[in-house]
């Protein structure tokens, strides 16, 4: 395993990020494809023995399961000052008006919830899950300020926005002496890629940590076209991402051409195309199979050249922005 800095912080994570939307109890939220507390708990502890410390999570993530499952596994599988624990906070937990959102009584509920749940003091990245139109941003930045004076985080970071947004949360830190965010979770692989227009420029720009969630177009890019899976045939947001579009199907053709080449997996050239790009940090990979994490693990060591990488991305179109909501 390899890793690296994140952004120009001296933050050290894994070259991979298990996402851990993929475990938490099926019947709380939004995600029946989720693996309970028996089934998750062997991947995450192959993760953590293949050299994996970086592991992201979110409050809504299975009504908050997703955080009880990962932190009980890392306390049983990891020492805490080993691991990098991230999760984030945006979404409804709860009914009433302040139940969801960036306002400061709501970002400073949740944080705590949160580290009940982990069964942890803090966590390593703190991350606003979308950007909140209703909240002013200021009254968000100093929220999250407090949070990393108290300790209850070590730094913040965003998640999908436009880049005017996230230019403006970063002048307005400066110019307050709040907590900079130190990364962006954004919308990027080979099927949507029109973060490369203004958001990852922005990033390099600002030594931004770049930590794109679907790597896999939500396993698009990991099986033929038309093939479905038992979590694409309920994954109402992953329809959403993702249309019909003839020049995305023809890129996960050439995907599996690139990988019939290589002699592996679909998904593994997917992901080594995203590795290759040189602004992102640490893809976000969601696991439900034991191979899933094997494939990720392998796209580490899969070196593609300058001509396959061009093959990949030449039959990519404008799409519309997908993900921000």
């Amino acid at each position: 395993m390899d890793y690296v800095n994140l952004g120009r912080t001296g933050l050290q994570v894994s070259r991979l990020c298990l996402g851990c939307m993929s475990f938490g109890v099926p019947d709380r939220g939004r995600h029946p494809w989720s693996l309970d507390e028996e089934a998750s708990r062997p991947i995450i502890r192959r993760a953590v023995e293949a050299g994996i410390t970086f592991f992201d999570t979110a409050n809504v993530y299975s009504d908050g399961t997703s955080e009880e499952i990962v932190g009980r596994a890392l306390r049983d599988f990891a020492s805490r000052e080993e691991v990098v624990i991230a999760t984030k906070v945006h979404g409804a937990m709860r009914s009433d008006p302040n139940g969801r959102g960036l306002s400061r009584k709501a970002i400073l509920a949740e944080i705590d919830a949160s580290l009940r749940r982990l069964g942890t003091d803090y966590v390593d990245l703190y991350q606003i899950h979308r950007w909140d139109p209703h909240t002013p941003v200021e009254e968000t930045l100093a929220a999250l300020d407090d949070v990393v004076r108290t300790g209850r985080a070590r730094y913040v970071g965003a998640s999908s926005m436009f880049a005017w947004q996230f230019a403006k949360a970063l002048f307005l830190a400066d110019r307050h002496g709040w907590a900079r965010f130190v990364s962006m979770q954004d919308h990027y692989n080979l099927l949507q890629r029109e973060e490369e227009r203004e958001m990852l420029p922005l990033c390099a720009d600002q030594g931004i940590g770049v930590l794109p969630w679907s790597p896999l177009a939500r396993g698009r890019l990991a099986r033929p076209w038309d093939e479905e899976t038992a979590r694409s045939a309920t994954d109402e947001f992953g329809r959403h991402l993702y249309g019909t579009d003839t020049g995305d199907q023809e890129i996960v053709a050439r995907v599996g051409e690139v990988a019939e080449g290589h002699g592996t997996s679909r998904a593994r050239v997917a992901l080594a195309w995203l590795l290759h790009q040189p602004v992102v940090t640490s893809p976000i990979v969601g696991v439900t199979r034991p191979e899933h994490l094997d494939d990720a693990l392998g796209a580490l060591d899969l070196v593609l050249g300058d001509e396959e990488l061009a093959r990949l991305a030449e039959p990519y179109r404008p799409h519309p922005i997908a993900g921000f909501s």
